[in-house]
């Protein structure tokens, strides 16, 4: 059965952006640094890269290798409407879980108000995994679900913003599969859900 995976970056207090949705605060080191970060990453998860920056990171014609479905709360979809991007990631299958959004600006974008519902059907089906791209009220609401926890971890304290998960108390156990550290003091963690 596919998989839900949770890929998301964030802070050491655990947001994955700021109070405004910003995420420009988040540190990628030197310009080496960054570009060894984003080359060792982005040949792993080349379709988590929007599909308008794909040709400066060099990834036009390049094959999912993880995820042809992506999964998005309204805060994650909206920056891409707000720069005129209505399918932010045509190289996938996209939905947007929102109560308020309505109709979807783009015929490649379903917009869904079941996000539960939603993940269920999606796993049933053949294909790769699917990504949950965010938010944090997304994630804690398809807790049950999740199956993989990749988070990427920024030396940097937001002290506010959104949380990686938003949701009622529910201490949900996962277990550290592997973690990789960097140059610029990201560390990417992979966990498994345990059940």
């Amino acid at each position: 059965m596919r998989k839900l995976v949770y890929y998301v970056g964030a802070s050491i207090d655990g947001y994955i952006a700021g109070p405004d949705g910003q995420s420009d605060f988040f540190p990628f080191g030197g310009e080496k640094q960054d570009a060894e970060y984003s080359e060792w990453v982005n040949a792993r998860y080349p379709e988590t890269v929007p599909t308008v920056m794909r040709p400066q990171a060099g990834l036009v014609g390049a094959p999912n290798q993880r995820f042809d479905t992506v999964v998005m709360g309204l805060g994650s979809y909206q920056p891409a409407l707000n720069q005129g991007i209505p399918s932010p990631y045509k190289h996938m299958r996209q939905y947007v879980v929102s109560s308020s959004l309505g109709h979807a600006p783009d015929p490649a974008v379903t917009v869904i108000g079941d996000p539960l519902g939603l993940v269920r059907s999606l796993k049933k089906e053949k294909g790769k995994d699917i990504w949950l791209c965010g938010g944090g009220r997304l994630a804690g609401s398809v807790l049950t679900e999740l199956d993989e926890l990749i988070v990427k971890s920024y030396p940097v304290v937001a002290g506010g913003g959104t949380p990686m998960f938003d949701g009622p108390f529910d201490p949900t156990r996962f277990s550290v599969t592997t973690r990789e550290s960097f140059a610029n003091d990201v560390t990417i963690t992979w966990l498994k859900a345990d059940r």
